[in-house]
């Protein structure tokens, strides 16, 4: 499985336990199946290097769970956002949808509570659906070996970014639609 994760080094040995305690998927470190999708999430920082890490993942005798953008995946990531026991941690790896809230500003309201969780799911399956790859445990580390990397251009990134922020205002159009009255409450 080829995978893609950006960042501001070469990750050649990711730490599983760095960081995203509260994540959609838990503790791990995070990857794509989608170039263009790392490429979107590019950014850059003044006197700092963007890098594509690429990344070969070998799925032999690794205990993987699969997400479908359903009730179980909205679950699974509302638990872990709210600081949950992770009830997953028999697996190695988890693969599924990227919770669209996480891409696109919807102001923190669809794993809040404030929102039903079926009113939520109708929300967080609109629009485009990237998938994430999430290493879980050090034999899944084990198991993922750094190809190589490239330097992301400024300009790209900059255009990469005006594509998000266009995806982003269809999907917060999108989501205005489907919360209507519900949304309107929140604010008033």
């Amino acid at each position: 499985m080829k995978l893609y994760h950006v960042g501001y080094e070469e990750i050649k040995n990711p730490d599983i336990n760095y960081g995203r305690k509260i994540a959609d998927f838990g503790q791990g470190f995070y990857l794509s199946l989608e170039r263009s999708f790392s490429e979107k999430w590019a950014h850059f920082r003044n006197g700092l290097t963007t890098y594509l890490n690429i990344y070969d993942l070998n799925e032999e005798n690794l205990k993987i769970k699969t997400f479908q953008k359903d009730e179980e995946w909205y679950h699974y990531i509302f638990n872990n956002r709210n600081g949950y026991k992770d009830n997953l941690t028999e697996f190695d790896v988890v693969i599924g949808p990227i919770a669209n809230d996480t891409i696109y500003d919807v102001w923190g309201i669809l794993t809040s509570g404030f929102i039903s969780p079926e009113k939520s799911l109708e929300v967080l399956r609109l629009g485009e659906s990237y998938t994430q790859v999430v290493i879980k445990s050090e034999k899944a580390n084990d198991n993922l070996k750094w190809i190589s990397s490239e330097i992301l251009d400024k300009n790209d990134i900059i255009k990469y970014q005006e594509i998000v922020k266009l995806e982003e205002s269809k999907y917060q159009d999108s989501v205005i639609k489907i919360l209507g009255k519900d949304f309107n409450d929140l604010f008033d």
